[in-house]
């Protein structure tokens, strides 16, 4: 998990299945989801008006609804384009274990 510090603070739905997010450490960029748009739990996006409804939720996910949600730390590295040890320094000595 990325540190408890970095948390995004700011989402807005986009065209296309386009998602904005702001992290409350000064990143923030534009990521598509257009791939996930009506496969599985993501499915609730064929419903117009659905997309748009993201939010933020006390523990940091970003969510449409209880079950589809994303998880804030891949996109925060997809977003900052940093490879997982870089913000995650404890992944390192585990995988040297």
């Amino acid at each position: 998990m990325i540190s408890e510090q970095i948390r995004p603070v700011e989402v807005e739905a986009r065209d296309n299945y386009r998602l904005w997010v702001r992290f409350d450490d000064g990143a923030e960029g534009e990521i598509d989801l257009s791939h996930r748009a009506g496969r599985g739990v993501f499915k609730i996006w064929d419903t117009p008006g659905v997309f748009e409804r993201v939010s933020i939720t006390s523990s940091r996910s970003i969510r449409w609804t209880e079950d589809a949600e994303l998880c804030c730390d891949a996109v925060y590295l997809d977003i900052t384009d940093r490879a997982p040890e870089e913000v995650m320094p404890g992944l390192r000595s585990y995988a040297d274990a």
